[in-house]
């Protein structure tokens, strides 16, 4: 009997021994599945976090549209452009314009003159003018050498005097007007003002945007009223708005331009506007609606 309960023993731990290698090994092998599967799971991650790359882009294209978009309309839509404020360097005698609106459209309609500055780093373009020795903004030449051939045919003698000037060729001449009243005796801030009656503060000046020339006849390159008498000036009054220019600073218009009477000084606002502003027999600033 004890020989038998051995043997059934052995037999039974045999048994046990093969249950528990066959239980470890269905372990095992139900483990490696779990193993493949979260890598298997880890690895579609890595398409997933490229694929997020393009969202990631697309995020930041609309992020520069909306800014692109958020520029426009603020030079579309601002009607009080923001001031230089107390530190503009003239603030002194009162002058605090504001930057002036450009309209990369309607660039010949650009206002500037003692209420509307040029903003910073603002860049003219410029081209030599019929007659050299002067130059404006590139896209005006055209308009202007038209205008200069067809006085040439007309027996008419314009000389270009003045067209596109530097700010620190503004700033020069400006301060040397300050300067003149100075010695006269006025104030600072008093000399001036009446200096930006006769130069404007640079950025102020439609020379410094390229637009402007200011026309000498026959020799006569001293800028003054009388070139109002001469035939250039009569040939100007009649046919330069068919090339697009104005007689910016009329007489009886310094309320409203700051500026006194320059029969020399003619701006470019192109033919559509220069006809009009002529036909309503206003100025530029009233044209536009900024008087």
């Amino acid at each position: 009997m004890n020989r038998i309960r051995l043997i059934l023993l052995a037999g039974l731990c045999i048994f046990v021994a093969l249950l528990s290698i066959a239980y470890i090994t269905v372990g095992m092998d139900s483990k490696e599945p779990e193993t493949t599967t979260q890598n298997t799971t880890q690895e579609p991650s890595q398409p997933d976090t490229a694929s997020t790359e393009p969202d990631t882009e697309s995020e930041t294209t609309t992020e520069a549209v909306s800014e692109a978009e958020t520029t426009t309309v603020a030079e579309n839509t601002t009607k009080e452009p923001e001031t230089m404020g107390s530190g503009y360097e003239y603030a002194y005698a009162g002058f605090n314009p504001s930057v002036a609106v450009v309209d990369s459209e309607k660039w010949y309609l650009l206002l500037v003159n003692q209420d509307y500055i040029l903003p910073e780093g603002y860049t003219v373009q410029t081209a030599e003018v019929k007659g050299g020795g002067q130059s404006l903004d590139h896209r005006v030449v055209p308009h202007y050498n038209k205008m200069i051939a067809a006085a040439e045919a007309d027996g008419i003698d314009l000389i270009p005097v003045s067209g596109y000037r530097s700010l620190s060729r503004q700033k020069s001449n400006f301060q040397r007007k300050i300067d003149y009243y100075a010695s006269l005796g006025y104030s600072k801030a008093e000399a001036t003002r009446l200096a930006a009656k006769i130069v404007l503060m640079p950025g102020t000046s439609e020379h410094n945007a390229g637009l402007a020339m200011d026309f000498g006849t026959n020799g006569n390159y001293t800028l003054d009223e009388n070139f109002a008498n001469t035939e250039a000036f009569k040939w100007l009054s009649e046919n330069a708005a068919d090339y697009g220019f104005i007689l910016r600073y009329e007489e009886d218009t310094q309320d409203i331009t700051k500026i006194t009477y320059e029969p020399w000084h003619w701006r470019y606002v192109g033919v559509d506007a220069t006809k009009e502003i002529k036909a309503q027999g206003v100025t530029l600033e009233e044209y536009l609606g900024m008087d």
